[in-house]
């Protein structure tokens, strides 16, 4: 009888018509495949009972975070050989409905059957949320929110280092990841203008980083408002911390509910991917509401490349049961032209898609530095959800697949004037 490995190996490539670009170790120890490559470790027949019951990227991503698959060598390696497989399989690549009515793929089928064990499904793991229609209701975003944020303080301050910044550093060569936060804090205040006395409302706040910036460095009165009480709490203590408290102010509350304008500038920092297609236009016209004439908007937000047909987009699974419960992206020029049917006249578009592929291998070496903690802090599912979503993210950003940008609008007076001076560009000088 054939080891566990090359017969694995064998089926899967007649399923997947394609050679899999890596190596494989079985539950047996067996291993087969090209001895340079990273290795893709089969712990027990769970992980095939797995990928059966769900084929494709949420059956994987179950045997991951269940323990059941691991990866041994270059974890990126690893990722970027299985995407052209798992999540880049173009339209001439044959489904799954066209490889079964293949005779050789069906008899392929039962013989993974036989490796299998007992047909039985497993139970996802617990870190998964269970799939839902998007809602975007009060309720729905909190839930969301909740998943993902209130994860515990002290694991995310293992990932994300002192600066406590969850979004995309502005990078300069040589420069620490602290440095690149604090220079993309900067970059934000400088686009916005920002000027002693004025009102910055920051939306998805975090734990208060942009808003203590603000305050500290140029004098503004600041609200932060996020969804997450754990945030909050943390972002609190910071502001009185750094005495601070006459300045900013931590609100628990939806940006729905924001009613204390006109505010002179508001900020919103990877919080759009969480509105939703359905509410964005009701989200830019409630900030545009919020801001006084001439005030500005910088939203900083995760874009995907657009499709040919638009309506087929579907949010991608693993992320969606793990990690952004009703997460949604949007291509860069449906966001402007959602922002200016709001009203905003765009002023400036500027991309940090590399910026944020390096942030994010910053961070994926952060949490592989202090696992053992970080596994003790959630638990050793939640660790390798976070693994593999920002290595994933990752590579995503370094291949072109998504993309992230800072968006400068303006709510322009009825007479025209934007306040902005002729060459806007003077704060990447």
């Amino acid at each position: 009888m054939a080891e566990a490995a090359s017969r694995l190996r064998s089926l899967a490539e007649q399923m997947l018509g394609a050679p899999l670009p890596v190596r494989l170790r079985a539950w047996d120890g067996s291993q087969a495949g090209p001895p340079d490559a990273p290795t893709l470790v089969v712990r027990n027949r769970r992980a095939l009972r797995h990928m059966l019951f769900k084929p494709g990227e949420l059956g994987l991503a179950r045997a991951w975070v269940a323990g059941d698959l691991g990866i041994e060598g270059d974890l990126y390696a690893a990722l970027d050989a299985m995407a052209a497989l798992v999540w880049e399989r173009g339209e001439d690549s044959r489904s799954l409905a066209q490889a079964l009515r293949d005779p050789e793929v069906r008899a392929a089928g039962r013989e993974l059957l036989k490796l299998v064990g007992p047909p039985i499904p497993p139970a996802p793991p617990r870190e998964e949320v269970r799939r839902r229609r998007h809602l975007h209701t009060r309720r729905s975003d909190k839930e969301a929110i909740s998943h993902h944020y209130d994860v515990g303080n002290d694991f995310y301050e293992i990932v994300l280092g002192p600066s406590m910044v969850y979004s995309c550093a502005y990078w300069e060569d040589g420069g620490t990841l602290e440095s690149a936060q604090r220079d993309k804090l900067e970059l934000v205040c400088a686009k916005l203008g920002l000027k002693e006395g004025q009102r910055l409302l920051d939306v998805g706040c975090g734990w208060g980083s942009m808003a203590i910036h603000a305050a500290r460095e140029h004098g503004v009165s600041v609200v932060g408002v996020t969804l997450s009480q754990e945030q909050a709490a943390y972002a609190r203590k910071r502001v009185a911390d750094q005495g601070l408290t006459d300045r900013v102010e931590i609100r628990v509350q939806d940006y729905r509910d924001v009613v204390d304008g006109p505010y002179d500038a508001i900020s919103s920092i990877g919080m759009a991917e969480h509105v939703g297609a359905e509410r964005y236009l009701a989200y830019a016209r409630s900030l545009s509401a919020l801001l006084k004439p001439g005030g500005r908007l910088l939203n900083h937000q995760i874009a995907r490349r657009p499709q040919h047909d638009e309506s087929a987009y579907e949010t991608d699974r693993f992320i969606d049961a793990y990690v952004f419960p009703d997460g949604e992206l949007a291509p860069v020029g449906t966001t402007v032209t959602q922002l200016e049917r709001a009203g905003f006249e765009v002023r400036d578009v500027e991309s940090l898609r590399e910026h944020y592929a390096r942030t994010l291998r910053r961070w994926v070496a952060n949490l592989e530095a202090d696992w053992d903690r970080a596994v003790r802090l959630t638990s050793p599912g939640r660790a390798r959800v976070w693994l593999l979503y920002m290595a994933a993210c990752a590579l995503a950003f370094e291949r072109n697949r998504v993309g992230v940008n800072q968006v400068l609008a303006v709510r322009t007076p009825e007479p025209g004037g934007s306040g902005l001076p002729l060459r806007t560009r003077t704060w990447n000088s």
